[in-house]
């Protein structure tokens, strides 16, 4: 057995006259064609971080939404401070102290902090000032830097993680999950948050923590537990653990780089943006730019990395270059072609590739079958079409073939998009747009919530289409990704392009600095483009 491992299923325990504070015995859960979790045992302390990690379609979620109530387990037995507990509804759940915080935030940008923390808890503390002074004790006391008075829209990711945080813990949870909490956080965000959970920590709370970022599952946690292919296969001791033994351990391969070593960059232009321009009109009828001045060519063979904190015009430049949005004035040019109004299904037939950000919105039909959703964005095209017909032979065909070379942990082609693991969605989605060989990839966080074997994989795809002549658009949340795959480095803020950087010599804290509108040593202002 690996010194780094406790056995199967049992976890490392300092002696304790209080009984922990979660015990999961013998958790199995089936669904057609598959079984999610098989005989999972899990033990959390109370009063400490406990990090859940495996590699996608590990059985990480189902998990975790049967602890929530979301899910009831087919076998075996849940225990809550010592007690036996029966969740028929996360609100049973919530009754029994135990809050959750997703990945993809569930709140209202047009309310205030104080609205969206108070919905569906009305009754607590009321909606006037006995809510607003409760919400200002959990605030300070666990130092979440939170005023009830501030819009939701307003707020940057981070904080925005800290209102659901200060949601549940409003509802008086005691055991709080987190799943990837750290998925849109600059490196300074992350400090930040571990420095909140080491408060919760510090008060008594329980976390449970889900991750693919290994070196940050290290540096926080106090017990991690490893699950693969839906059962537990032992717990790792942070302290002696390295980020090459848990990825191991997770998923038999050794911690992926994603550094490009080769420039494969052309003289030759593929994407042309000049002087892009964009404006929103605020609920008041003020008016203000969310693009401004946007100036940037993208070449063959060359990955052009833009970072910035969410929030900062990203969003807009994405929707505005594959045709969602129409820009108030400047030129869009792909492959020495006028695309600026052109409608996205043209674009897309132009050549153009798109992992969108926000997978469930803008990349998959959720409640269709994945043979379904690999035809999305692509019905005029081959496979999926054939003397203007829709040919489904053929794409059920490719998406088979999808599987396979993607990994998508799935029984079948013909089960929904909404029946995987959010990495193995990611995975059908990158899939299907490489597919197609596209001139130009625009890809949002293309690795979001992936374990370390498929963010590797989807790294070798990128590069080695890059090799071929693709030009990449690469905007994500994960430094290290972008530094590593990027041979051109810009950054974005509050709208425009205000500084360069070279990927080879800059560090994840000095980028994430500059996110932030903070200056640093390798970092210089935009130029004009002069392409």
């Amino acid at each position: 057995m690996s010194p780094l491992l406790s056995g199967r299923g049992e976890c490392v325990i300092n002696a304790s006259s209080s009984p922990p504070a979660v015990e999961l015995h013998g958790i199995t859960k089936r669904f057609p064609g598959v079984v999610a979790n098989r005989d999972i045992d899990i033990t959390v302390r109370k009063g400490t971080v406990h990090a859940l990690v495996g590699e996608n379609g590990a059985g990480k979620s189902t998990l975790m939404k049967i602890l929530y109530g979301m899910q009831k387990p087919d076998e075996g037995t849940i225990k809550i401070d010592g007690a036996e507990a029966v969740f028929g509804s996360p609100a049973d759940a919530i009754g029994r102290g135990i809050g959750m915080v997703h990945q993809h935030f569930m709140l209202a940008d047009n309310f205030t902090v104080l609205e969206n923390v108070v919905l569906g808890g009305e009754k607590l503390h009321g909606i006037g000032s006995a809510a607003r002074r409760k919400i200002m004790e959990i605030s300070d006391a666990y130092g979440l830097g939170i005023r009830p008075d501030a819009l939701v829209e307003d707020l940057g990711v981070a904080d925005r993680q800290r209102v659901e945080i200060l949601k549940v813990l409003y509802r008086g949870a005691r055991i709080l999950i987190l799943d990837e909490p750290t998925a849109v956080l600059v490196p300074q965000e992350v400090d930040a948050l571990f420095d909140n959970l080491r408060e919760l920590k510090a008060e008594g709370l329980t976390v449970i923590f889900i991750s693919h970022k290994l070196g940050e599952v290290l540096s926080v946690a106090d017990d991690i537990t490893v699950i693969r292919r839906g059962t537990t296969v032992g717990t790792a001791d942070p302290a002696t653990t390295t980020t090459k033994q848990l990825a191991e351990l997770m998923v038999g391969s050794e911690l992926p780089s994603p550094e490009t070593r080769e420039s494969t960059v052309t003289d030759v232009p593929m994407l042309r943006v000049e002087n892009l321009a964009l404006g929103a009109t605020d609920p008041d009828g003020a008016t203000r730019d969310v693009l401004a001045g946007i100036d940037f060519t993208i070449r063959k063979g060359e990955v052009l990395g833009i970072a910035g904190v969410e929030g900062n015009g990203q969003t807009e430049l994405i929707e505005t270059l594959i045709g969602m949005r129409a820009p108030d004035r400047g030129l869009i040019t792909l492959d020495g072609e006028d695309i600026s109004h052109t409608p996205t299904r043209k674009r897309r037939e132009s050549g153009i590739g798109y992992v969108p950000e926000d997978r469930h919105r803008h990349g998959l039909l959720l409640d269709a079958p994945l043979w379904e959703n690999r035809i999305l964005g692509h019905v005029t095209e081959k496979p999926n079409s054939r003397g203007g017909l829709l040919d489904i032979k053929a794409a059920r065909a490719d998406t088979e073939r999808i599987v396979r070379e993607y990994d998508v942990r799935t029984p079948g082609i013909d089960v929904t998009a909404a029946s995987l693991s959010g990495g193995n969605q990611q995975k059908l989605i990158v899939g299907r747009e490489m597919s197609h060989e596209p001139k130009l990839l625009i890809a949002a966080h293309p690795t979001r919530g992936v374990d370390v074997g498929a963010q590797a994989q989807i790294w070798d795809q990128i590069r080695a289409a890059r090799r071929e002549g693709l030009a990449v658009l690469l905007i994500s949340a994960d430094l290290d990704e972008l530094i590593g795959l990027s041979d051109t480095l810009r950054v974005m803020y509050r709208g425009r392009l205000v500084a360069d950087a070279d990927p080879a010599t800059i560090t994840p804290e000095e980028l994430g600095s500059a996110m932030t509108g903070a200056a640093t040593g390798h970092l210089e202002a935009a130029p004009e483009d002069e392409s």
